[in-house]
């Protein structure tokens, strides 16, 4: 298992950026987003139809880039988190964290003894096929796993301290539109109620040595978030990035070729 390049990254101080692939299933994406500049991926398993098939492929990729795949399972049970790990995910993201217990719970399934009770299976795509010895081995998956809890309901904000505190948690991340609607202001992701949770969030963070991250999707939201001190910022996803992109480029082609379509005027006598 190689080195995680997002954790040193974090240790270093520095802030990493991402970004969340839902749509495309060409594993070619891997190399496009790290070619890009991207420094990790989350792949989408909640808000998507991508199947595990099409998430291994895409994470066998990455492993040729460096490019870090993160896995954003659909759900808390043992086999939706084990599974991507399995297949060499680099880290998880773990939506709709709400209590200790669920956080307890993760732990307990992502990372080996002592930390945790994940299942055994070495020889698999994690390891490369060859783990080598096992008590060195799961020493060093339990210190490159990346765990990451999404923080995106009132009460997990409010219980922040209890949450990100668990041993084996290495950054929490808020979505900041599912926590607008918690908060009574659906979709207003840069509404008070949601940016002014920014500060706390980064202090408890902080506290913890949890890195505090967002994903958002706008230049703007990124300042906020970044001025507010967030270290692991996910920007957009690829559906944004080719119909935003992809519109930005037409309008700007459409407004050339109505420039050169407009008739010159001569000047004379």
């Amino acid at each position: 298992m190689r080195e995680n390049a997002v954790k040193r990254a974090l240790a270093r101080g520095e802030v990493v950026i991402g970004t969340m692939v839902s749509a495309f299933r060409s594993p070619e994406i891997a190399p496009m987003l790290a070619a890009a500049g991207f420094q990790f991926v989350l792949l989408d398993m909640e808000h998507s139809s991508l199947s595990i098939e099409s998430v291994a492929d895409i994470i066998l990729a990455a492993k040729g880039t460096s490019l870090v795949p993160f896995v954003r399972v659909p759900g808390k049970d043992h086999y939706l988190l084990s599974r991507p790990l399995d297949a060499g995910a680099e880290g998880l993201l773990v939506p709709q964290v709400e209590t200790r217990d669920q956080v307890e719970a993760i732990i307990q399934a992502t990372k080996y003894f002592p930390l945790g009770r994940r299942g055994m299976a070495l020889k698999r795509a994690h390891s490369a096929y060859t783990p080598g010895d096992p008590g060195s081995y799961v020493q060093r998956a339990n210190k490159e796993t990346f765990i990451i809890v999404q923080i995106e309901g009132e009460t997990a904000i409010r219980d922040l301290d209890q949450l990100i505190s668990v041993p084996g948690v290495d950054a929490a991340l808020i979505g900041p539109s599912d926590l607008s609607q918690s908060l009574g202001v659906p979709g207003q992701t840069k509404h008070p109620k949601v940016t002014g949770c920014a500060q706390r969030f980064v202090e408890v963070c902080n506290r913890y040595g949890v890195a505090p991250g967002v994903h958002v999707m706008d230049r703007e939201s990124a300042k906020l978030w970044l001025e507010a001190g967030v270290k692991l910022l996910a920007y957009a996803n690829d559906i944004n990035l080719i119909v935003d992109g992809g519109a930005q480029a037409v309008r700007e082609v459409r407004d050339l070729a109505g420039q050169l379509a407009c008739p010159k005027t001569s000047g004379g006598g």
